[in-house]
C-alpha cells in the first residue's frame, strides 16, 4: 500500500485510521451535556484541568457561546511524548445529539521532533431513561512518523496495546464531561 502524503508532503505512516470508541452513562440529559460540550471552554475543564497531569488540555481559546459548524478553536496539551498544539474547527452539529471537529495537531516530543496528527473527534449523545449515553469516537486519519512510542502503532499485536491505553485516557475524558455536565444540570 501506497503512504498517503499530508498537506506539507509528509507521507501518512498509519497504513489505516486508527480508531477509538468509548462510552458512557450520565444522569444529564442530552441536552445538558450537549451544553457543556458545545461551550468549547469548558474543554479545558473537562479535557484539562480533570484529567491527569500527562495527558491533559493546559489552553484553550475558543469563542464564547455554543459552538457551531466552522467554529474553530485552538488548543494547547501535555502528553507522555511531549507536548502539543492543536487547531480543531467544527464539522457537524446537532444540537442535543452530536457534535464532530477535526483537529490538526503538532506533537513536539521531549526531543525536539514534530509530529503533525489528524483526527476526527465525534460525539454522539442518546437519551435513556435516567440520562443519556455519551458515545465518543476519536479517529486518528494521519500521522506524519511514528518513532518512540507511537512506533507500538506499526506492530499488529502491539497496536491493540497502545489503542487499550488511548482508549483509558478518552474514557477519563468522557467521565469528566459527564461529571461536569451533571454539575451544571443540578447545581
Amino acid at each position: 500500500m501506497e503512504a498517503q502524503s499530508t498537506r506539507n508532503g509528509r507521507a501518512n505512516a498509519l497504513v489505516g485510521e486508527l480508531i477509538v470508541r468509548v462510552e458512557e452513562t450520565t444522569s444529564a440529559s442530552p441536552e445538558a451535556v450537549y451544553e457543556t460540550l458545545g461551550d468549547l471552554r469548558s474543554h479545558a475543564i473537562w479535557a484539562g484541568e480533570r484529567q491527569k497531569k500527562n495527558t491533559r488540555l493546559l489552553s484553550v481559546e475558543a469563542p464564547g457561546g455554543a459552538a457551531a459548524v466552522g467554529t474553530e478553536f485552538r488548543t494547547t496539551g501535555a502528553d507522555p511524548m511531549g507536548s502539543f498544539s492543536d487547531r480543531s474547527v467544527v464539522t457537524e452539529v446537532a444540537h442535543g445529539k452530536t457534535l464532530e471537529f477535526v483537529t490538526e495537531a503538532l506533537l513536539t516530543t521531549k526531543k525536539g521532533k514534530g509530529i503533525e496528527w489528524a483526527n476526527v473527534h465525534r460525539y454522539e449523545l442518546t437519551p435513556e431513561r435516567d440520562g443519556c449515553r455519551i458515545a465518543y469516537t476519536i479517529r486518528i486519519a494521519r500521522i506524519s512518523e511514528l518513532p518512540g512510542m507511537l512506533g507500538l502503532f506499526k506492530v499488529p499485536g502491539l497496536r491493540s496495546l497502545a489503542l487499550k491505553a488511548s482508549a483509558g485516557v478518552a474514557r477519563r475524558g468522557v467521565r469528566n464531561l459527564a461529571r461536569l455536565a451533571e454539575e451544571r444540570s443540578t447545581g
